[in-house]
């Protein structure tokens, strides 16, 4: 399942005229719109519902456009050359010249930068021939989708295209890593394993403190509550309570029944693959609330413990 050349070319179009394209990418689908285009972006953000604080990711289909924007240091271009493209995004200060609107960035003077492996996204950016801001494809704050019809089913006809390019190979955003302090950031744990980026750069300088409310944010994915069903959702479980979904995770205790096992081998990146449209499939009036088995923090369980503990967040 994967467009054809006319829906390429179809969609690099209604991007380059303003409209909103969604696609898909290895980790989540993205909400895509012309960076350079205030009036694109802004789309964006009233299509999500997103705060104005809260800055987009630009995705490009290579590294050759990146200095054209930000200014890259020794650690960035060696970070760049052997982690694009892929699930890292980069948190790097602008150009003084960078055309991209401040909009995307929050008014921030850093931009979030990432070059996504999925051929359709790389065809799509390729075709359009500008830099492109894609959000994941949801409503602000609840699941990210990770099949088109999830997108269809969260933003309607608030957008103008979805490019069907079947379900998500990762399921799990970008990793974030700010390079504009002298230390290494990580800003948001995700489909790059931390582990990966500190074996190149040493050990990270952990997520900054909480913004005051309305303060811009330094990266997407940053919000205390996020990521997020109708139903609340209990972390750590070891069985479900009266009228609870079970999410499990590896083995199940004998005798307690699971309505969906994100891996039954314990395997965390198929855990991450099926993170989210599992959330989906169990936020449903039936039950009364989600609990989730406890995951292990190695490796990707770090990020999907993070998408966990926004998801159960007080809204």
């Amino acid at each position: 399942m994967s467009p054809d050349a006319n829906e390429i070319e179809h969609a690099a179009e209604l991007l380059r005229a303003g409209r909103l394209v969604a696609f898909p990418t290895e980790t989540v689908y993205g909400l895509g719109g012309d960076a350079t285009n205030g009036a694109a972006v802004a789309a964006i953000f009233r299509a999500k519902q997103r705060p104005v604080f809260n800055p987009l990711i630009v995705h490009l289909p290579d590294a050759g456009m990146v200095e054209d924007l930000v200014t890259l240091d020794q650690r960035a271009s060696r970070v760049a050359a052997r982690f694009w493209p892929g699930p890292l995004t980069l948190v790097l200060m602008r150009r003084a010249a960078c055309p991209i609107s401040l909009l995307a960035s929050a008014g921030l003077d850093s931009l979030a930068i990432r070059v996504p492996a999925h051929p359709v996204a790389q065809a799509l950016l390729r075709a359009a021939g500008r830099p492109i801001v894609a959000p994941s494809a949801n409503r602000s704050g609840r699941i990210s989708p990770t099949l088109a019809q999830h997108v269809r089913d969260e933003l309607g006809d608030r957008v103008d295209l979805v490019l069907d390019g079947g379900a998500c190979a990762i399921g799990l955003e970008s990793t974030v890593l700010d390079l504009t302090e002298e230390r290494p950031r990580l800003l948001r744990p995700g489909g790059l394993p931390a582990e990966a980026l500190e074996a190149m750069l040493g050990p990270l300088a952990p997520p900054p403190a909480p913004a005051a409310e309305g303060e811009a944010l330094p990266a997407p994915g940053m919000m205390s509550s996020h990521y997020a069903p109708t139903l609340p959702v209990r972390l750590a479980a070891v069985r479900p309570e009266q009228g609870e979904a079970f999410l499990a995770f590896g083995a199940v205790p004998p005798g307690i029944r699971s309505e969906a096992n994100l891996s039954p081998s314990g395997d965390l990146a198929e855990a991450a693959a099926h993170l989210f449209s599992m959330l989906r499939d169990l936020d449903r009036p039936v039950f009364s609330g989600i609990a989730v088995m406890p995951i292990p923090m190695n490796g990707l369980g770090a990020a999907i413990n993070d998408r966990l503990k926004r998801a159960a967040a007080p809204r």
